[in-house]
Formats: structure tokens, C-alpha cells, sequence
């Protein structure tokens, strides 16, 4: 009890944040009126709440923020818009800018060790954006990241240079735009789970990315896992909980 009654009084003192004691005590949101902010992922999940920035105006970006900075957790947001990433540089002169990921980051304490390896795969430079998206998820889960790009199926023999690479890594994740046969091909080359990330790259018949998908989908290839189009993060989530899986076992 004297513990609270102490965090009260620090409270209302000003020497803490609403965020601050929510946090000590144990509570698993903050509500901001327009966000529910979850404090208790890091926990739960092994990666804080991350901001998915479209539709969010610059100044509901930087209460989240600070919303999950006061609870002692990283800040991690993707698909930044510049206006968003203007406001919040202003409010965090910290904050680190990927730009090929577009994606921004605060990190209030360390990250974890890189550990393991996750291996990102792109087709073509086209889809880099959407591999830099996955490899920087899977680094903030803890996985040390291998990136090789531009080895799609039009010159299949630039991705056999790289198998050796495929085979030492934990987990794969393959992103590739136009008919999407990339992930089937490095699949059928390992022993590894592969992740398959369609993307919205290619002329008028991909259809924004729905033909790489229902390739993804229909791989005759068995241990291929798709995610949504355009999902790198959700790809390097995955891929950086199964490389720490691997890890504990």
C-alpha cells in the first residue's frame, strides 16, 4: 500500500506521467480518447504496439509515441507520410528515419541482441520497399537479418549464387511483385519455413498484386506460408518469432 500511496503522490507532484504509473501498475492500455494504446504487447508478443501511420494525423502520431515512450517501450511506425514524419521529428529529434523502409523508429532503451538469421529475399528493386519493411520487422523482433535482392525468376542463376545463404538462415521470407513464382522456386530449394509476401508491383494483369498472391497461394511447393499483399511487416513479424522459437528450442 505504501508503495501506491508513493506512486500517487509522485503523480500528482508532476514527477510522473499518467503513462508512467499506468505502466508501473501493472495496466495493459492507455487511453488516449482517440487510440488505445497497448502497453502490455512487449510483453505479451515480444514487440511493443507498433503505429500503423496511415489515416493518423501528426499529432495523434506523436501522443502515441510519447504514449508508448512513458510506458518505458520503443517506438517503432510504418508507411510514414511526410507531414507525419515532419511533426514527429520535431517532437523527437531521435527519431531514426528508414527511408527505404519508410518507416521510423525511437528507441528509448536497447534493442535486442541479433540473434539467429532471417533471410529477406526480394524479386526485384521494385519490391525492395516492401523487403525493407520485413527486415527491419524482424530486426526489431531480435533476428539478424540477411537481405538479398534482385534475384528473380527472369535470372534464376543470381539466386543460386545465393543459396548457401538461403540454407544457413532460420526462416525466409520471399517478397515478389509481377506473377509472383519466386517463393515457390526458393522453396523448393531448402529445408526452411518461407514466407511469402506478394506485392502490388507489375503491369495492368498482376491486378495490383491479387496475381502474385493466387500464385502464392496455389504453390505446388509445401511449407510456403502468404501473407496479405504488401505485407512486409506482418511477414518479418512472423518470420522474427519463428527464428526466436528456433532459438529457445
Amino acid at each position: 500500500m505504501s508503495e501506491l500511496l508513493n506512486m500517487l503522490s509522485r503523480l500528482q507532484a508532476g514527477e510522473l506521467t499518467v503513462a508512467e504509473a499506468a505502466a508501473a501498475l501493472g495496466e495493459r492500455e492507455v487511453d488516449l480518447g482517440f487510440a488505445r494504446v497497448d502497453t502490455d504487447r512487449q510483453k505479451r508478443r515480444g514487440l511493443p504496439e507498433v503505429i500503423f501511420s496511415p489515416g493518423k494525423q501528426p499529432a495523434q502520431m506523436v501522443a502515441i509515441a510519447q504514449a508508448l515512450i512513458d510506458a518505458g517501450q520503443n517506438v517503432f511506425a510504418t508507411r510514414i507520410r511526410p507531414e507525419q514524419h515532419e511533426v514527429l521529428r520535431a517532437a523527437f529529434p531521435d527519431l531514426v528515419y528508414h527511408d527505404d523502409a519508410n518507416a521510423i523508429t525511437i528507441d528509448r532503451s536497447a534493442c535486442p541482441e541479433p540473434e539467429g538469421c532471417v533471410a529477406v529475399v526480394c524479386a526485384g528493386t521494385s519490391d525492395r520497399p516492401v523487403a525493407a519493411e520485413a527486415a527491419l520487422a524482424a530486426e526489431r523482433m531480435g533476428a539478424h537479418v540477411e537481405q538479398i535482392s534482385d534475384v528473380g525468376v527472369a535470372g534464376l542463376h543470381r539466386l543460386m549464387n545465393h543459396v548457401d545463404r538461403l540454407r544457413a538462415s532460420r526462416v525466409i521470407v520471399v517478397v515478389a511483385g509481377m506473377e509472383g513464382a519466386l517463393p515457390s522456386v526458393v522453396a523448393g530449394l531448402v529445408n526452411r519455413p518461407v514466407i511469402a509476401v506478394p506485392t502490388s508491383v507489375g503491369y495492368g494483369a498482376s491486378l495490383k498484386g491479387i496475381a502474385a498472391l493466387l500464385t502464392m497461394l496455389n504453390s505446388c511447393v509445401p511449407g510456403i506460408t502468404v501473407v496479405n499483399i504488401d505485407n512486409g511487416f506482418g511477414a518479418g513479424v512472423a518470420a522474427g518469432m519463428i527464428n526466436k522459437r528456433d532459438d529457445e528450442a
